[in-house]
């Protein structure tokens, strides 16, 4: 079975380096990425595969917090902390909003005790990501296996108008592919549910995970992809005036 690739983050280097460790030698994961800067972590983490992530909460170098990179990064999410009951809430509540598997542990923990945690959690991601995964075809390269959370947005062929069957599917850590023959109106049927894909536009679907903000008086979402040129870039949606309420609901 393929080991789960994960990214640590914690600014105490001493304890990041005793927890890469811990995970490596007890070969549940394979460790893409072990960082004691969010900035540097931020800027690395785009090259890399990452699927989960461990994450101290109060980082000293006071870029981001490691609450406010879970947010950012939208990724299965770990907290590894001393400071763990003041972000209680917001843990709570990155769980629920971005139906993601979150869980933490305080420090100081046993080796036990953090490998006992990182197993439980884990069997969580693994057991939720059966159904993250999305079966699509690229042209010539059919049955792709795609985990949902990773698509920004999907745009019908420009060319041919928002009823051609062909679609533009953007990452965000992939290049941009071209969906042959796939409907809108049959998205549930391949996976992608209406409550995570919402329409902004009759030739967009957008995840609602990955909108970074709504511009009402431009009329525009920002979401943030990844090209073919190997770059994270920040784009600007159109969204037509008849979905203003469902983008209101996640971002002002």
């Amino acid at each position: 079975m393929t080991k789960l690739q994960v990214a640590l983050l914690d600014d105490n280097k001493e304890q990041l380096l005793k927890n890469q460790q811990m995970l490596e030698q007890s070969g549940l994961v394979t460790v893409v990425l072990a960082c004691s800067s969010s900035e540097v972590f931020s800027k690395e983490i785009k090259n890399t595969t990452a699927e989960v992530l461990f994450l101290d909460l109060n980082l000293g170098d006071s870029y981001m917090t490691g609450m406010e990179v879970a947010h950012q990064l939208k990724l299965p999410t770990l907290f590894v902390s001393s400071n763990t009951a003041q972000y209680i809430k917001e843990i709570e509540n990155l769980k629920r909003d971005y139906n993601l598997c979150v869980d933490h542990i305080t420090k100081p923990f046993t080796e036990q005790e953090f490998l006992k945690t990182t197993e439980r959690f884990l069997k969580e991601v693994s057991y939720f990501a059966k159904e993250d995964y999305v079966s699509l075809d690229f042209g010539a390269s059919k049955r792709n296996k795609i985990n949902v959370n990773s698509i920004v947005y999907l745009e019908a062929d420009k060319a041919h108008g928002s009823q051609s069957n062909n679609k533009t599917i953007y990452f965000q850590n992939r290049k941009v592919e071209k969906l042959i023959d796939f409907s809108f109106t049959r998205m549930e049927e391949k996976g992608f549910l209406k409550s995570q894909f919402i329409t902004i536009h009759k030739s967009i679907r957008v995840n609602k995970n990955h909108i970074i903000l709504f511009d009402k008086k431009e009329e525009e979402i920002e979401v943030e992809v990844f090209l073919s040129t190997g770059k994270t870039v920040t784009k600007r949606l159109p969204v037509s005036e008849n979905y203003f309420a469902d983008v209101k609901q996640f971002k002002k």
